[in-house]
């Protein structure tokens, strides 16, 4: 397995923990005001990010250069749209996270993008 992938995998799982954890929390004190936040670490952090990283994985002749910036681009994307979601959601003034969260989003569709472009490179690859 390319190291790209178990960066992937390691950052997913990091992020499916954690919301496993908070997903208990929230069941063991019925406070569900977390639940964007929850599904967010397990969707974009874990299903996402395992999915990028098991492309990678099969996609042998993958660019590893646009694989690793792939990588660093979700990875900031989520560690500037998680913690922003959940002060967003836990603040009383929520408005001054919007701008933080808005930017976690659009760095994390970034990264979207990129894997686009890998997986439409891979597509498009002249097969020998």
């Amino acid at each position: 397995m390319p190291r790209v992938s178990a960066a992937f995998f390691t950052v997913g799982i990091v992020c499916v923990l954690i919301g496993m954890t908070l997903g208990m929390r929230m069941g063991s004190t019925e406070n569900f005001v977390l639940a964007p936040a929850h599904a967010h670490l397990n969707l974009v952090g874990w299903a996402t990010m395992a999915l990028y990283g098991g492309f990678y994985a099969l996609a042998a002749h993958a660019s590893m250069r646009l694989a690793w910036i792939n990588f660093i681009v979700s990875t900031v994307g989520i560690l500037v749209m998680l913690p922003s979601l959940v002060m967003f959601l836990l603040s009383s003034n929520s408005a001054k996270w919007v701008s933080p969260m808005a930017t976690g989003e659009v760095i994390t569709v970034l990264g979207a993008l990129i894997f686009a472009i890998s997986v439409f490179r891979e597509l498009l690859r002249r097969r020998t």
